[in-house]
């Protein structure tokens, strides 16, 4: 994974609640077993008409918002099933951050662990964030360090963040890498048990 330590970037808008697992990827884009090529499928069904064209009247297929690597949205982001493949797809488009009021547990901590900083902030936050974004082209900077998000114009909150997803972050470590930093005391027990 890449480590976050300090992300600036473009907001995308997603001012809807609720928003749950299927529509961010739904079920038919579900069969790769790989981690890549998800983000073609991300909000398809709001994204595409029936027929694959792209909907004009939904946000993210606006040129204004190409390259958005920061996604603010309502509450309850991730709800619905727990498909790691959700925050697959949202990496995979470009988003490297997401900022909402609340979270669905499980796709919280998918996110985290698939080095997406996921960050709770409070509904007038949000609120307002998404407000700037829809009125012009509108960039964050996201200090994972010191646990801060601020923009140009002197807008500055503090998140927070479980220590334990906040090193795996900065560090650019899964699971797979946090257990190999134990390497020398893993071989230790194995060469004890020969």
């Amino acid at each position: 994974m890449e480590p976050i330590r300090k992300h600036e970037g473009l907001v995308y808008p997603l001012n809807r609640a609720n928003i749950d697992t299927d529509q961010i990827i739904p079920k038919q884009f579900l069969k790769r077993i790989e981690r890549q090529g998800f983000g073609q499928f991300l909000f398809y069904n709001w994204r595409f008409e029936d027929d694959g064209t792209p909907r004009e009247n939904f946000s993210l297929n606006d040129k204004k918002y190409e390259g958005a690597s920061i996604l603010v949205a309502g509450e309850n982001f991730g709800c619905g099933s727990s498909r790691e493949h959700a925050p697959w797809a949202i990496q995979d488009f470009g988003f490297k951050v997401i900022i909402a009021p609340s979270y669905a547990d499980i796709f919280y901590n998918n996110c985290l662990k698939n080095g997406i900083l996921a960050i709770i902030q409070p509904e007038e936050v949000t609120e307002k964030l998404i407000e700037k974004a829809e009125a012009e082209n509108y960039t964050l900077t996201v200090n994972l360090e010191n646990q801060t998000i601020k923009d140009s114009t002197g807008f500055e909150v503090s998140f927070d963040v479980p220590e334990y997803h906040k090193e795996m972050l900065l560090n650019g470590w899964d699971e797979i890498a946090v257990t190999l930093t134990h390497e020398d005391k893993i071989s230790q027990y194995e060469a004890a048990q020969n």
